[in-house]
C-alpha cells in the first residue's frame, strides 16, 4: 500500500503535471494510451488469395447499407475492384439488418460462401458462434445449425464437392446438406468430458488445437480427435462480484503430473455410421495426437503422436478403413521437441517435408513416405523460422529467418531439391520484422513491415522483385503522431554475460538524455521458451515505455537463453529442466554486465517487470538477486511450476515423479524469504490460465518470512486483465504509481 503522505505528493505534483500536459502532443499519458483512439492503427485483414495470386478479396464498408460490410475482389495486377459479396446479400430472411463477418471461407470452387457471426469465446478466442452459407449463384443465404442453440457452432467446413458443411456443436460432430437443409449427428456421446471435434483446455493452450475435424480429400469421410476428460482435476475459480451469493467456476485443468484426457482419432462416414479408431500404441492419456491430417489421399490420415515428456514425436500413417497404423519416422530430442506445424505433402504423397534441429539448427527436410530417405533442404548455420509456402510446381520453398539479427525476421527462398542457393527475398530497406502472406505458386504476396519505433505498413507485392504493386496500409496518421513524440531512437544492444554467451537486447533513453546524469532503469522480463522481448518490431508496450521514458526512466530488455530466438537448438534448449535458475541468472548477469558498461545507469535504482512469464521472471529476480534489482512488478505470474498445466511445464522441466529438485528449485515462491526490494502483484482472480493460486502461495511465503509487499486483486479477470470497464486504464495507472513511489523517475 502507498503511504498518504507520498500520496499527497503525488497529488501536489505529479498530477498537475499530467493535467497541464493533456495538450501537449510531444508528451504521453496513461489516458492518451489507454482511454483513447488515438494511437490506433490500420491494419489489412481477412484478406484471402484466389485463383493463385490473380486476385484478393477483402471486407470492406458498404456503401449501400449503413453499418453493413461487403466483401470486395480486387485483381492483383491491374487493381480492379468488384463487389463480390454485397451487404444486402447478407441479411436474412426478416431481418433489416446485415450479419457482422467475423470471418468468411470460400468453398473450393468459390460458388458458396460461408459467413462465421455472433461469436462467443471459448477460452483465449471466439471460436463459437452462428454460421450462415451464402449461394453466389441463387443469392440463398440459409442458416446452418437448424435449431441449434445461438452461438453454439464451430469450425464449419465445406465439404469438398460444396454440397455439404460439416461442424460441431455442444462437443458433437454434423453434417449439414446444404440442397435440403437434412443434418445427420455424426457423434452422440458428447458431453462435458466427452470431447469430438474440438478440445479441452490445455490441448487448446498449449498444443494450440481448437478445430478438431478434417474433410477427406474426396469429402466421403472425416477425420476427427476425440478427447475423454474424465478423471482430470477440476479447478474451481470464484466469482463474488455477480450476485450475493459467490459463484464457483470449474475448469477441467491438469496440473503437472497430473491426469490427461485421455485422445484418440478416429475416421466415420460422412453420411454416418461406426467411427474406426486409429489403433494407436501406448496409453492414450500419457501420449499426445499433437497433429492430424489426411495423407494425400482419402484412405490414409497422417498424424504426429508425441509421448508424454515431448522429446519423442513419432510420424504414424493409419488406415481408414481398418485403423491400422504404422510409424514411418521417429524424431527424438534428448530435451524437447516443437510441434511441426509444418508437414506438408509432397510429390504426390510419395514425401512429406518436416523439421528438424538435429543437425543443431531448425531446418526443413525431405523424408520419404516410408521414413527411409531423409533429405536436407535448408543447409546451413541458420534456423528456419516458418515456412510460408511450398511452390512444388517450381521446385521451391518459401520461408522466414534471420540469420544475421535474432530481433529481426525476413522472407527467403531456396530450392526444394536442397542443391539451391539461399535467396533473401526481402529488401534491405525492410530492416525489421517481416510477415508475408504468399499467394499459391509464390508470384505476388501480402506483405507487413514494421520496426521497433515505427508503425507497421502493408504492400502487395510481385516477389520475383519485391516491386510494390499496391500500398494498402501506410498508417500516415499514427506514424505522423508517434513522429511528434519526444523520444529518443531505440537502441540494440549486445550483452556479454562471460563464458562466451552474448546476449541480445534493446534500451530506450530518455528525450533528454544527459549522459553525465544516472538514471534509473526498468527492465521488461519475459524469459520463457514461449516467446521473445527482443523484436525490432512495432507493438508491445512501446507507448507505455516510451511515457516512462520521457518521464526519465531508461527501459531495457533482454533475451536469455532458453527464449525461442533463432540462434540455434543450443541456444534455446540449455534451459530444459533449469526453468527459474537458468533464465534468471542470465537477467541477472546481462543486468550487472550493463550496469557496469553504461555509467549513466543508477546501481541503486533498478527494477524489473512482467507479464505472466515474465511475471514469474520479476518474482524470481527479486526473490533470488535481492541485492540487484530494488524493485518489481509481477503481473498475472506463476508462483510456482507445479501449479500450472501438464503440456507446458513438463515439455520444459519433465515429470515431478522423476525431476521434482528440477520444480522444487525452480519454484519462485520457495525463494520469497530473500525479497528485501519492493513488490507489487497483480493478479486477475478469474485466470484459467495461470490461477489466482500462484499469488496466493506467493503471498502466504511472504507472510511466514514477515515480508512487506503491494498486492492487487483484479475480481473476476482472466489472465490478460482487460475484461471489464476501465480495467485497462487502472491496471497502467496503477503499475505507473508503484514504479514512481518506489523508482524515483529522472537523472541525478
Amino acid at each position: 500500500m502507498k503511504s498518504s503522505k507520498w500520496f499527497l505528493l503525488f497529488l501536489l505534483t505529479f498530477l498537475p503535471v499530467c493535467f497541464a500536459q493533456t495538450g501537449d502532443k510531444s508528451l504521453l499519458t496513461i489516458d492518451r494510451i489507454f482511454n483513447s483512439s488515438e494511437f490506433s492503427g490500420e491494419r489489412f485483414s481477412q484478406s484471402r488469395w484466389i485463383d493463385e495470386g490473380k486476385y484478393y478479396t477483402v471486407i470492406e464498408p458498404s456503401k449501400e447499407v449503413e453499418g453493413g460490410r461487403d466483401i470486395v475482389r480486387y485483381e492483383t495486377e491491374t487493381g480492379s475492384r468488384e463487389v463480390l459479396v454485397s451487404a444486402k446479400l447478407l441479411i436474412p430472411e426478416g431481418k433489416t439488418k446485415p450479419v457482422s463477418i467475423n470471418n468468411y471461407i470460400w468453398s473450393a470452387n468459390r460458388n458458396k460462401l460461408l459467413i462465421f457471426t455472433n461469436t462467443a469465446r471459448v477460452w483465449r478466442y471466439n471460436t463459437k458462434g452462428d454460421y450462415y452459407v451464402l449461394d453466389l449463384k441463387s443469392k440463398k443465404l440459409q442458416k446452418l445449425g437448424g435449431s441449434a442453440k445461438p452461438s453454439t457452432l464451430m469450425f464449419a467446413k465445406f465439404s469438398p464437392d460444396e454440397s455439404k458443411v460439416a461442424y460441431v456443436c455442444e462437443h458433437n460432430i454434423f453434417v449439414e446438406n446444404l440442397a435440403d437443409g437434412k443434418i445427420i449427428q455424426l457423434t452422440s456421446d458428447g458431453s462435458k468430458t466427452v470431447i469430438n471435434g474440438t478440445f479441452d483446455w490445455v490441448y487448446e493452450e498449449e498444443l494450440d488445437l481448437r478445430d478438431g475435424f478434417r474433410w477427406s480429400p474426396d469429402g466421403k469421410s472425416i477425420a476427427y480427435w476425440q478427447l475423454d476428460a474424465s478423471g482430470v482435476g477440476e479447478f474451481y475459480m470464484i466469482n463474488n462480484t455477480d450476485s450475493i451469493y459467490s459463484k464457483i467456476i470449474p475448469v477441467q485443468y491438469p496440473k503437472v503430473g497430473t491426469t490427461n484426457s485421455s485422445c484418440r482419432v478416429g475416421v466415420v462416414n460422412a453420411d454416418g455410421g461406426e467411427t474406426v479408431w486409429m489403433k494407436v500404441p501406448g496409453d492414450p492419456r500419457n501420449n499426445y495426437i499433437a497433429r492430424m491430417d489426411w495423407a494425400d489421399n482419402s484412405d490414409e490420415i497422417i498424424f504426429q503422436h508425441l509421448n508424454r515428456l515431448q522429446n519423442e514425436n513419432d510420424i504414424m500413417l493409419g488406415e481408414a478403413k481398418t485403423g491400422n497404423v504404422k510409424s514411418i519416422f521417429v524424431e527424438k530430442d534428448s530435451a524437447w521437441i516443437d510441434v511441426d506445424d509444418d508437414l506438408h505433402m509432397l510429390n504426390k504423397g510419395k514425401e512429406f517435408t518436416w523439421m528438424s534441429e538435429r543437425d543443431g539448427w531448425r531446418h526443413l527436410y525431405r523424408i520419404s513416405r516410408d521414413g527411409k530417405s531423409v533429405k536436407l533442404v535448408t543447409p546451413g548455420n541458420y534456423d528456419v523460422i516458418s515456412i510460408q509456402t511450398i511452390d512444388e510446381k517450381n521446385g521451391l520453398v518459401y520461408f522466414i529467418a534471420s540469420p544475421e539479427n535474432a530481433a529481426q525476421r525476413y522472407l527467403y527462398r531456396t530450392t526444394l531439391d536442397g542443391k539451391g542457393k539461399l535467396e533473401k527475398i526481402t529488401p534491405k530497406e525492410f530492416a525489421g520484422v517481416n510477415s508475408y502472406q504468399v499467394s499459391e505458386g509464390g508470384k505476388y504476396a501480402i506483405h507487413t513491415y514494421s520496426s521497433f519505433d515505427q508503425p507497421s505498413t502493408t504492400n502487395i507485392v510481385k516477389l520475383s522483385d519485391h516491386s510494390i504493386i499496391k500500398k494498402v496500409v501506410e498508417n500516415k496518421k499514427l506514424k505522423e503522431t508517434i513522429s511528434v513524440l519526444k523520444k529518443s531512437p531505440t537502441e540494440f544492444i549486445k550483452v556479454n554475460i562471460g563464458n562466451g554467451v552474448q546476449l541480445d537486447g534493446w534500451m530506450m533513453k530518455p528525450y533528454n538524455f544527459d549522459p553525465a546524469k544516472k538514471y534509473p532503469v526498468l527492465f521488461l522480463v519475459y524469459t520463457e521458451p514461449a516467446s521473445q522481448t527482443v523484436m525490432d518490431r512495432w507493438g508491445g508496450d512501446f507507448l507505455w515505455h516510451t511515457m516512462l521514458t520521457q518521464q526519465g526512466y531508461v527501459v531495457i530488455s533482454v533475451d536469455n537463453r532458453g527464449t525461442p530466438a533463432p540462434r540455434g537448438r543450443e541456444f534455446r534448449k540449455c534451459i530444459y529442466k533449469k526453468l527459474g535458475r537458468l533464465n534468471s541468472s542470465d537477467q541477472a548477469e546481462a543486468a550487472k554486465s550493463i550496469l557496469q558498461e553504461y555509467a549513466y545507469l543508477d546501481t541503486s535504482r533498478v527494477g524489473v517487470w512482467g507479464w505472466s512469464g515474465g511475471g514469474t521472471a520479476t518474482l524470481n529476480a527479486l526473490f533470488r538477486y535481492p541485492d540487484l534489482y530494488k524493485m518489481g512488478m509481477a503481473v498475472a505470474a506463476v508462483g510456482d511450476e507445479k501449479f500450472y498445466d501438464t503440456i507446458y511445464q513438463e515439455r520444459y522441466m519433465g515429470l515431478p515423479s522423476n525431476d521434482n529438485d528440477a520444480y522444487e528449485l525452480g519454484s519462485a515462491a520457495k525463494q520469497a524469504k530473500n525479497l528485501k526490494g519492493k513488490l507489487l502483484i497483480v493478479h486477475g482472480t478469474g485466470d484459467d490460465n495461470v490461477h489466482y493460486q500462484n499469488a496466493e502461495t506467493v503471498i502466504n511465503e511472504l507472510i511466514k518470512y514477515n515480508k512487506p509487499f503491494t498486492m492487487m486483486a483484479y475480481p473476476n479477470r482472466s489472465h490478460g486483465i482487460y475484461e471489464g470497464e476501465g480495467t485497462t486504464l487502472h491496471l497502467f495507472n496503477l503499475l505507473t504509481r508503484y514504479l514512481n513511489e518506489n523508482l524515483p523517475a529522472g537523472g541525478k
